[in-house]
């Protein structure tokens, strides 16, 4: 089992940044995939950002798109979101998840972290 725990979050005026890290124990994370999502109030949660185990893939949804980079280091096993040109629709809480495959990550069954706030004041 992986635990994950979320670090970073804050207060950001718009057009700021923050680099949230998610720190894994418990297991390595090699052949993980791991993602980042975010949910805000009243919406549901929704994918950010996914990186493979030799980060030779990573994906980001549009919304984040040109702002938002995802990357890791499989020594410390530790998973970062870089986070530029914040704005106000960014704020949510951001969650870490692990996947040991990709079936797994289709269907979101994998281990969370409990998440940190982002809040990007305009």
């Amino acid at each position: 089992q992986v635990q994950l725990v979320e670090s970073g979050g804050g207060l950001v005026q718009t057009g700021g940044s923050l680099r949230l890290s998610c720190a894994a124990s418990g297991r390595t994370l090699s052949g993980y995939i791991m993602g980042w999502f975010r949910q805000a109030p009243g919406k549901e949660r929704e994918f950010v950002a996914r990186i493979n185990w030799s980060s030779t893939t990573t994906y980001v949804a549009d919304s984040v798109k040109g702002r938002f980079t995802i990357s890791r280091d499989n020594a410390k096993n530790t998973v970062y979101l870089q986070m530029s040109s914040l704005k106000p629709e960014d704020t949510a809480v951001y969650y870490c998840a692990a996947f040991s495959t990709v079936t797994t990550f289709a269907s979101l069954s994998g281990s969370w972290g409990q998440g940190t706030q982002v809040t990007v004041s305009s």
